[in-house]
């Protein structure tokens, strides 16, 4: 079923997941072990992330150093198959532009395809550092918007070459927003106009980034409504279980800590942010679920014990 579909026939606030696949060589059972945890709140769907490759230096034993190229997570696709097929869940897998061919999207896409899965979230991906060259019969996706025109061209029966009879696809085409705004637009109604953008390529919802004041969700879906953007907005939250998180997560996702939460984890002993993050998270998504919020999206990426004790407290919102 596609996303927007959970959406519109819901009966109350949905709540969804996103994990991130095993390092390379990990076991796929941890994954697993994540969602078992997770199935008993029956979760509409869960996005699973892709990395592009990455750029590593190895020192060799004569003292000179050999510049390596992998991808740390591959598994994407494999593992939303694996979930989708085992416990009957959604997924919806990540495709980014950085890092990969339009032609190697294109494959991906219609494995996914076959494979029955029509849910996409389409994202340009963060700098991994590495550079691919592409030959001259090939091209890229520059930005997300490029991205979403491929898989709606693909809706289409629009392939990269001409093809004898194809198949159109079936994608709903997911797209990242900003409440805070993306670090590299130059002022908020720049980034949402680019949103817009997506939005009339050809995606279908959006579900923004971690934020942890709730203004600037309502803020941004308000600007979103103005601009004449109509599609679904999900919230994503994210729980904060560390010190290490709140110094880390503002540098990495260009967020905001609010000052309220920021006093009280600093105050406590390290052992106990976790449940000042908890209590956070339940007093932000019950607000969220009183707006009339038609999702919560958590990112929950290594481990579902803090999710699950914010989603059992949320049953008094229901």
């Amino acid at each position: 079923m596609k996303i927007t579909e959970l959406l519109d026939n819901r009966k109350e606030t949905l709540i969804s997941y996103e994990i991130i696949p095993p390092a390379r060589g990990g076991s796929i059972r941890e994954i697993l072990d994540i969602v078992e945890e997770l199935a008993p709140f029956d979760p509409p769907f869960i996005d699973v992330t892709s990395h592009s490759a990455q750029v590593d230096y190895e020192e060799m034993p004569d003292g000179t150093w050999r510049r390596r190229v992998k991808r740390k997570r591959p598994g994407t696709l494999g593992l939303c198959a694996s979930i989708r097929g085992r416990y009957g869940i959604e997924t919806v897998p990540h495709l980014l532009c950085e890092g990969f061919t339009r032609e190697e999207t294109e494959d991906a896409l219609i494995e996914l395809n076959y494979l029955g899965i029509t849910n996409i979230m389409a994202l340009r991906g963060d700098e991994s550092g590495y550079s691919k060259p592409i030959p001259a019969s090939r091209s890229r996706n520059e930005y997300a918007v490029d991205l979403v025109r491929q898989i709606s061209d693909m809706n289409a029966g629009k392939y990269l070459e001409p093809l004898i009879d194809p198949a159109p696809a079936d994608f709903c085409i997911g797209v990242a927003g900003y409440p805070e705004k993306h670090f590299q637009a130059p002022n908020i109604s720049w980034d949402i106009a680019n949103l817009k953008k997506k939005v009339e390529a050809g995606a279908s919802y959006i579900t923004t980034q971690m934020f942890f004041d709730n203004r600037y969700f309502f803020e941004f879906v308000d600007r979103c409504r103005a601009a004449g953007i109509t599609v679904p907005i999900i919230p994503g939250l994210k729980i904060i279980a560390s010190k290490r998180q709140m110094r880390l997560l503002p540098a990495n996702f260009y967020i905001d800590i609010p000052e309220e939460l920021s006093q009280e984890v600093d105050a406590c002993d390290d052992r106990h942010v976790s449940e000042i993050g908890i209590a956070w998270a339940v007093k932000q998504a019950g607000e969220l679920i009183s707006a009339g919020v038609p999702c919560l999206h958590f990112y929950i990426m290594k481990t579902a014990k803090h999710a699950k004790q914010v989603v059992a407290r949320l049953r008094q919102y229901a």
